[in-house]
């Protein structure tokens, strides 16, 4: 094993590196996702680590892919009971009213939305998807979600309009389907830019089938979502850390989600939500992500020069 010293202002840093395999060790790696998954910067991680931004990129990208075909496949036959629907908002490269003028936007640059369901009761991550917020979206979000599901469930998103075929389209009348419709006063006087309207009450919408009106509710789904962007620095407002290329924004959500589900405890279950839920048995560690990415690349292959990347 061959070390490489790194300085970082008063501190010496160890990077591992394989002999004959020109990536970090599992110790490296394992740090790397850890704060990737606790809201750290790509820089950040860099100079605590040593390990270059191109580096850390790579793992990134390598970590969202086995991540995403990880909980496609084994996030199935989810017995729940009451599932939530909500959708965050970031942005890629720049901010939809600024793209038109940015310098060489890519092709997914603006608004990126990320739709989340989740599981009241063992608070599980059961579908995800990251694009725009239309019909399109939302069709595909909920014929995801269905497709995860073992029964029939009470379902209750916002008031986005796009739902409302979705889940038709997807569920048919096999769905307790209600609607918490949120409604807002005018907005602040003051600082009008970051502050949003004040909700003065909640509207509770029977759509579809008999949902139990107790329990139509977003609160826990909207929590999850605090969770999501406070654990990931790409959602950080007023700050330089927003993605920078869309892809890169997927692959920091399967990491997390995989990470949510499997190997961060829930303080409302006590364990991990895929415990919970009767998908796994034991509560993960990173290492164990590293070696779902291990296990997708296959035999080590010697690599090409660096090419710097977009975050």
């Amino acid at each position: 094993m061959v070390l490489i010293r790194a300085h970082c202002l008063t501190l010496s840093m160890k990077v591992h590196i394989m002999p004959g395999m020109n990536k970090l060790g599992l110790g490296t790696r394992v740090q790397v996702l850890n704060m990737l998954c606790e809201g750290s910067s790509i820089r950040a991680i860099s100079r605590i680590t040593g390990a270059s931004t191109t580096t850390i990129l790579k793992l990134l990208v390598d970590a969202g892919l086995a991540c995403a075909r990880f909980h496609d496949e084994n996030v199935r036959g989810v017995k729940a009971a009451k599932v939530q629907c909500d959708e965050i908002w970031s942005f890629c490269y720049a901010k939809a009213k600024n793209v038109a003028k940015a310098k060489a936007a890519p092709e997914h640059a603006g608004d990126v939305w990320t739709w989340t369901a989740l599981d009241s009761d063992s608070k599980l991550i059961v579908s995800y998807l990251v694009g725009g917020r239309d019909s399109e979206y939302a069709m595909e979000f909920m014929d995801d979600l269905r497709g995860r599901l073992a029964n029939r469930v009470q379902l209750t998103t916002d008031g986005h309009k796009a739902y409302l075929r979705a889940v038709e389209e997807a569920f048919g009348a096999d769905v307790d389907y209600a609607m918490l419709v949120k409604l807002y006063g005018e907005g602040p006087k003051t600082e009008a830019r970051y502050s949003p309207a004040v909700c003065i009450g909640a509207r509770k919408d029977a759509i579809m089938g008999a949902p139990d009106k107790k329990h139509i509710s977003t609160s826990h789904v909207e929590r999850s979502n605090l969770s999501l962007w406070m654990h990931n620095r790409r959602f950080t407002r007023l700050t330089n850390a927003h993605s920078k290329k869309f892809e890169n924004h997927c692959h920091m959500i399967a990491l997390y989600t995989v990470w949510y589900n499997y190997a961060r405890i829930n303080s409302a279950v006590k364990c991990a939500p895929a415990m919970a839920a009767g998908i796994s048995d034991r509560l993960w560690e990173m290492s164990d992500i590293v070696a779902l990415i291990d296990a997708a690349a296959g035999p080590a292959k010697p690599r090409g020069p660096y090419k710097a990347r977009a975050a």
